[in-house]
């Protein structure tokens, strides 16, 4: 059984910025692909950033590219989702998740663990 736990989620004001922090169970972290989602009320799910096994590659949605920063240490089996220039509408509760399977990693259906999820609150 994998758990996934994330953390360092809160309330900044426009323009501030957070780290978020996606710790996981189990010996096989460093084999997944990961990926953090955000899902706001009455929302669906949305991808936000994605990061291959050994950290090589990463994908961002286009409204956080330049601005959000994925990243993972496979020492510490955890993932990683730096936050800047955070804007009202990007509030959310963020969840970090393992992909499974060899589908589309910007969708939630290939994702087979996730996290609780992380309230991030934005004020203007």
């Amino acid at each position: 059984q994998v758990q996934l736990v994330e953390s360092g989620g809160g309330l900044v004001q426009a323009g501030g910025s957070l780290r978020l922090s996606c710790a996981a169970s189990g010996r096989t972290f460093s084999r997944y692909t990961m990926g953090w989602f955000r899902q706001a009320p009455g929302k669906e799910r949305e991808f936000v950033a994605a990061i291959s096994w050994n950290g090589g590659n990463t994908d961002y949605v286009e409204s956080v590219k330049g601005l959000f920063t994925i990243s993972r240490d496979n020492g510490k089996n955890t993932v990683y989702l730096q936050m800047n220039s955070l804007k009202p509408e990007e509030t959310a509760v963020y969840y970090c998740g393992r992909h499974k399977f060899s589908t589309d990693y910007r969708l939630a259906g290939p994702y087979d663990y996730w996290g609780q999820g992380t309230q991030v609150t934005v004020s203007s």
